[in-house]
Order: C-alpha cells, then sequence, then structure tokens
C-alpha cells in the first residue's frame, strides 16, 4: 500500500487537538501525518489581531513546500476555505482535497455567505464577538450538542479547556479560485449526516454547487474525528488510493 502524506486542517475555535484519535491510526498505516495549529489558534501563538486569511493561506503553504512530493489536505468545518485557497495556489503539490463537513466555497465568494444560510444550525445564537481582538468564540454551554452529541462527555470536558478565539476576518475574505489550478486539483466530500454545526443541507447544497468526484456520509455529528474514528480513517485511506 502507498504511503501518504496528509495535512489536518481543524475548524472554528479548535487546533491541531481534533486530530487525536485519527493521527495515530492513519500512521499506523504507514502515512505521515501533519495536524498542525492555524494561526493564532491553538499552541500558535501569533496575535489573533494580527491573523489574517492571506497569512493563514501563506503559513500552509510554507507547509507544503518544506514536504517532499505531494500531499492530501484535509480541512474541517469553516476551515475548507483553506484548503480550497492553497490548491490554488499550490496546485501541483497537492494530491487532492477532502472536505469533512466543511466549507465548500466558490470563486468570489466568502464563508459567512454561506454560513448565514445555514439558519437552522444549532450554534446560531451562541457565538461571541470580540472586537478588540477581530476575533470570536462559542460558548460552553452548546458544546455538547452542537458540536459532540454523538461523543463520549470526556470530549465536551476537553473542549470547555482546549477551544478558543477564532479569527473573524478570514471568513469574510473571497476565495480567488480558477479552473487551471483550484479546479485541477481532485476534491471529495464528506457528509455529517446528523451535523448540527454545518447543517446538511448547507452540506448539500455547497457540494452541489461544486461538485466532487465522490460524496460520502458518516451518521455521525459534526466531529466524527472524535465519535468514529476509525470509519474516518477508512474513508480517507480509501480516498487515497482513489486514482
Amino acid at each position: 500500500m502507498e504511503k501518504k502524506t496528509f495535512i489536518l486542517i481543524h475548524g472554528s475555535w479548535h487546533s491541531a487537538w481534533n486530530w487525536h484519535k485519527v493521527t495515530p491510526l492513519l500512521e499506523r498505516q504507514g502515512h505521515t501525518v501533519h495536524a498542525i495549529d492555524l494561526p493564532g489558534m491553538g499552541r500558535d501563538k501569533t496575535p489573533m489581531e494580527e491573523v489574517t486569511f492571506e497569512g493563514t493561506i501563506q503559513h500552509l503553504c510554507g507547509l507544503i513546500d518544506s514536504i517532499e512530493g505531494k500531499v492530501i489536505l484535509i480541512g474541517h468545518s469553516k476551515n475548507g476555505i483553506m484548503i480550497s485557497q492553497a490548491a490554488e495556489y499550490r496546485p501541483k503539490k497537492i494530491e487532492k482535497l477532502i472536505y469533512l463537513a466543511a466549507y465548500l466555497i466558490p470563486n468570489g465568494k466568502t464563508q459567512k455567505e454561506y454560513s448565514v444560510q445555514d439558519t437552522k444550525g444549532w450554534l446560531k445564537g451562541y457565538v461571541d464577538i470580540h472586537k478588540t481582538t477581530k476575533s470570536h468564540t462559542l460558548r460552553t454551554e452548546i458544546f455538547k450538542e452542537g458540536l459532540y452529541h454523538d461523543c463520549d462527555d470526556d470530549i465536551t470536558e476537553m473542549a470547555k479547556v482546549i477551544l478558543g478565539h477564532e479569527p473573524i476576518e478570514s471568513g469574510m475574505a473571497p476565495l480567488d479560485l480558477t479552473d487551471k489550478n483550484y479546479g485541477s486539483v481532485p476534491r471529495y466530500y464528506i457528509e455529517c449526516t446528523d451535523d448540527r454545526a454545518v447543517t446538511p443541507f448547507i452540506q448539500q447544497k455547497m457540494y452541489g454547487e461544486t461538485p466532487c468526484l465522490k460524496v460520502y456520509k458518516m451518521d455521525t455529528s459534526h466531529s466524527p474525528f472524535f465519535s468514529k474514528p476509525k470509519e474516518l480513517v477508512d474513508i480517507f485511506a480509501e480516498i487515497a488510493h482513489l486514482s
């Protein structure tokens, strides 16, 4: 079995911690895994008010450039926008894009434009804006039911300690994508059919407008990396070896 290199991109408020169950399973198969903290998030100490969408993409491209050979990018939730823009800048270095319950946004549009259409999402009304740091946070009382309702309770308790601020600007940054670059990278979608954060309605709308080579479905919450990590890794591995 051919060994691959995966870069795993967490979603809003989260960090590399998202992938702590997934990473060892992929590594056990012989793959190389980079689960990263985006700038200003997790253990990355970039001041939040200095974080920009373009700067984050350049940070990601720097990692991609440092790796020999091609990589597979996996983006969760809001930060599907990161793997899309990175593919525009480094199409020849990226083997595949995998969107996990992620924002799959077309050229010229923003993540926010699609988020506001997801009117049934459970997180609405639980996000606090912090103008001084140009960021927002999610209130802890919605963690369990909004993000982790099919996960063990210890995940929610860990999240209360780990989750942090999310930069606002990237959600309002229009994507700059072309068919020549971004469109040349094969893309796949994993829909979470019991997702309360990015609902199936908006997931289906996005991959309907921007078709993928294959759509997988998991009967999980927004966080299958916690509730069904083995099943998720099986899908990652299958996609990795599709020609």
